[in-house]
């Protein structure tokens, strides 16, 4: 693989996923294909951003549908390596983000961005993409990999993508898979949340809680937050910086998360 991107035409994007992929993966890869020469795509479920009682065993994949996927997209190149691979015996080196992965995610499953940040510098070193691609329904983790990119001088530009929605408003996820058919119908708790939450922040307020709160199917709410979109950082008034509503809540057992952008 690192041959063939080395020798490969440029401009070169790289959209980096763990499979099982959905319409928010394709409006990735149809960005980049636009953007680009070449237009490669990962595919790998990386261990080391799971807890040990996290899903790592379970997560969705599709292998064959997302080739197939990829075909369509016009992917010239497509990295699916084994974990070994990735991961040779040995292997020691770890990338540490600093307080931008403290916060939401990092402060609720230790040890995620390092294993994120990583895989990303490592898929970066492989590839050597021009641009990266993204989804902002990940914001914290695009925040990680912006930092890291520049404060390492990776050379790599990082395209942030809006997130998508299904009609009611769930952010598409890989993980929407494992919602049974009532979970899936309360799952835009979330979602309207979030709004509720961008609709007190501009009035003064911050307390959307009571939106999740109303909804039965909703077991437990690890966080809903107003951050600096760039830094994490908790803010008390929109200022010159994008500010970002995060949450992320448990529906019927699913963890979820989504994000919304103040402007």
């Amino acid at each position: 693989m690192a041959m063939a991107c080395r020798v490969a035409a440029r401009p070169l994007g790289l959209v980096p996923t763990m499979g099982a992929l959905h319409a928010g993966h394709l409006s990735l890869t149809t960005q980049a294909r636009c953007d680009n020469a070449i237009l490669a795509v990962s595919i790998f479920v990386n261990p080391t951003q799971f807890g040990a009682s996290e899903d790592f065993s379970s997560y969705p994949r599709s292998m064959e549908r997302d080739l197939a996927l990829l075909e369509e997209q016009g992917a010239d190149l497509v990295f699916a390596p084994p974990p070994e691979e990735v991961y040779p015996a040995g292997f020691d080196t770890w990338i540490e983000p600093g307080a931008v992965a403290e916060g939401q995610e990092g402060e609720v499953r230790p040890g995620h961005f390092r294993g994120v940040a990583t895989v990303v510098a490592k898929l970066f070193t492989i590839v050597r993409p021009d641009r990266a691609y993204f989804g902002q329904k990940d914001g914290q983790q695009v925040a990680v990999i912006r930092r890291m990119a520049r404060d390492l001088n990776l050379g790599v530009d990082v395209v942030t993508m809006p997130t998508v929605r299904e009609p009611d408003g769930l952010a598409l996820s890989s993980r929407n898979a494992y919602l049974k058919p009532h979970e899936r119908q309360a799952a835009p708790v979330i979602y309207r949340a979030l709004c509720a939450a961008e609709q007190l922040w501009r009035s003064g307020e911050q307390d959307a809680l009571a939106v999740l709160r109303s909804e039965l199917l909703v077991e437990s709410v690890d966080y809903v937050r107003v951050v600096d979109a760039e830094t994490m950082v908790g803010v008390d008034a929109i200022g010159e910086q994008a500010a970002m509503v995060a949450v992320a809540a448990r529906v019927g057992g699913v963890r979820l998360i989504d994000n919304v952008v103040l402007v």
